[in-house]
């Protein structure tokens, strides 16, 4: 099996580390990762300015790669595309240090990398360790490792990918696996305005998460019960409950079509 490891913090990230390492126990790795941090940029890609692509080295003669000079998703298109001269059969992204959680999931850069894959046809993965403090992703790994092994056999449907969230602490303090559905996560924004050095007024994000309420089947609730996450997705963002509704609007009022 042959697996692209890729993620938003950066080639050099602990939690890219982690995963490589670990699976490189079962599994012929190749990496295509940002130069840099590019948490939350979503499925941005670049169009306006080069992609530098550099190869490099790791402590492992067993792995090969490259930095990249791009978003996650610049990243894994340009190794698909460009770069790897077999496809892989695996497309893992991660171990991101933090939540990728319910409608977050827009936002991670994390994620976005694994629907990369997904959208050019390999099954993906996107994990992440469920803590901004913790830098142990032992778990985190070893999970990741586990589930890899069960793509030798199982098949994900076309365009589909799974987003797994690992809660902080040792394995033997992990509650469990659920498969789970998207919470939902709400954010009270701030924007502080600030001045800098030339009198000119800039404007610095905040966002505090909104305390609400999420069934027993979400992700979040399964991460707030020590559980490890699994939720499958896929990128097609139609809204299927709306169709038929939408369809009416046009047989009432012509407007439709």
């Amino acid at each position: 099996m042959k697996i692209l490891v890729t993620n938003d913090d950066g080639i050099k990230a602990p939690g890219i580390r982690a995963l490589r390492d670990k699976l490189k126990e079962v599994a012929e790795i190749v990496v295509a990762a940002p130069a840099q941090q590019q948490s939350a940029t979503g499925h941005s890609i670049t169009v306006y300015h080069p992609i530098w692509v550099n190869e490099y080295r790791f402590d492992d003669s067993r792995i090969s790669g490259w930095k990249i000079g791009g978003t996650p998703a610049d990243s894994v298109k340009i190794a698909l595309d460009t770069l790897m001269m077999e496809k892989p059969d695996l497309v893992v992204s991660g171990i991101n240090q933090g939540p990728n959680l319910a409608t977050d999931v827009l936002y991670s850069g994390t994620v976005s990398a694994a629907v990369e894959g997904a959208m050019h046809g390999i099954p993906a993965i996107a994990v992440s360790l469920a803590s901004y403090d913790s830098p142990d992703f032992n778990a985190a790994a070893e999970f990741c490792c586990s589930l890899v092994e069960q793509f030798k056999t199982g098949k994900l449907p076309k365009f589909s990918l799974l987003n797994v969230n690992v809660p902080p602490g040792p394995a033997d303090e992990i509650k469990g696996v659920s498969v789970t559905r998207l919470g939902s996560i709400e954010y009270e924004n701030a924007f502080e305005k600030r001045t800098d050095p030339h009198g000119r007024t800039y404007y610095w994000m905040a966002g505090t998460p909104v305390q609400g309420h999420n069934a027993a089947d979400t992700d979040v609730a399964a991460i707030e019960q020590g559980r490890i996450s699994i939720t499958p997705i896929h990128f097609d963002l139609t809204d299927y409950t709306l169709l038929d509704e939408l369809r009416g609007w046009n047989r009432s009022n012509g407007k439709i079509s």
